[in-house]
């Protein structure tokens, strides 16, 4: 099936007044996606805003739950922004969020990682509709890369 111009998901982020960021360069020794036949896996996406470092520090200590949703959907939006590379641009190409992996960096005591990582699957749902539907974890850590609240790394199915 080959893609038509159609930019469905550009029309539905402008709908939305979500703008993707650029797509970061890796900070290390990997690369942001790797494409194995219809598959795209994209590294570990942290809080990342026009090349500035958000919410940096702990879940459950400096944010509150509802920050750190906010957080993780910034995440969300720049595993969009390496995946719109990976699809040349065309996010139409796009068929199947197969799976998010989310990372809280927060107090031992914390125990709302699911409603912190929903920041990212509400966005993939908004953005892409019955595709963004996923399989998920979330999970608790005691720190992430630059002391970021939240890193979201996600799988996805192209045409």
């Amino acid at each position: 099936m080959s893609a038509t111009p159609t930019n469905r998901v550009q029309a539905r982020l402008d709908e939305l007044g979500l703008t993707l960021p650029q797509a970061a360069t890796p900070a290390a020794n990997y690369v942001p996606y790797v494409q194995t036949g219809n598959l795209v896996v994209i590294s570990g996406q942290i809080t990342l805003e026009n090349g500035e470092l958000k919410y940096v520090g702990r879940v459950g200590e400096d944010f509150t739950t509802e920050e750190a949703y906010e957080a993780a959907k910034l995440c969300g939006l720049n595993l969009i922004a390496q995946l719109k590379a990976a699809c040349g641009g065309d996010l139409d190409r796009v068929k199947r969020v197969v799976r998010l992996g989310g990372f809280v960096n927060c107090t031992a005591e914390f125990t709302d990682q699911p409603k912190v990582i929903n920041g990212a699957s509400d966005l993939m749902a908004e953005v892409f509709g019955d595709a963004g539907k996923h399989a998920r974890a979330a999970v608790g850590v005691n720190t992430l890369p630059l002391g970021v609240a939240v890193e979201v790394e996600g799988m996805f199915e192209i045409e």
